[in-house]
């Protein structure tokens, strides 16, 4: 991905091929992890887009207030590249999911990581089974497939598509981390 970025901000041409050997792995590598160049182009130009994680959780203190502003942050991004957004996910919804061993096909996972990294910072009293059901639900209810399903399925408008996320991960997070001020 990084070398596919590289070239798109040198303005070349994005291949598998072109990024693989930038990369300086083997062809048939990169071709397990993108075996569509359409995909691996347009998760480039979206990537190069993304804030890192410092940038997204700065002014937050509590891990509660990371793991929400994660998720406004990945709908406001989707919203902000809706074009690019909805192409990517026809895109990749057009190709097939080829299983490799010991491959974990992510399309799009960047909020994971940020995810993880909130819940690492704090470490807040969750057992790792909870901690993990936290951010699948919040990366479940956020970015291009909630924009989707708030704007074009439900008919909200961008702001009430915003604060129907931002109370979808209250609720979740509360789930799990329980509710400000609860006994621990």
């Amino acid at each position: 991905m990084q070398a596919a970025r590289d070239l798109l901000a040198d303005g070349r041409t994005v291949t598998v091929t072109a990024a693989a050997t930038k990369a300086g792995i083997s062809k048939a590598t990169a071709y397990r992890y993108y075996s569509e160049p359409a995909i691996l182009v347009a998760e480039a130009g979206l990537d190069i887009e993304v804030l890192p994680y410092e940038a997204v959780v700065a002014g937050c203190g509590t891990t509660r207030d990371k793991l929400r502003a994660i998720s406004l942050y990945y709908l406001d991004l989707a919203i902000e590249h809706e074009a690019g957004f909805c192409r990517y996910v026809g895109l990749t919804l057009l190709s097939p999911r080829e299983a490799v061993p010991g491959l974990a096909t992510r399309r799009g996972g960047r909020r994971l990581a940020m995810y993880e990294a909130a819940f690492e910072e704090h470490e807040p009293k969750v057992s790792p089974e909870a901690r993990t059901a936290c951010i699948q639900a919040l990366a479940t209810a956020t970015g291009a497939e909630a924009m989707i399903s708030l704007l074009d399925v439900v008919g909200t408008d961008r702001q009430r598509a915003r604060f129907i996320v931002g109370e979808i991960a209250e609720a979740v997070i509360d789930r799990y981390l329980g509710r400000p001020g609860d006994p621990v």
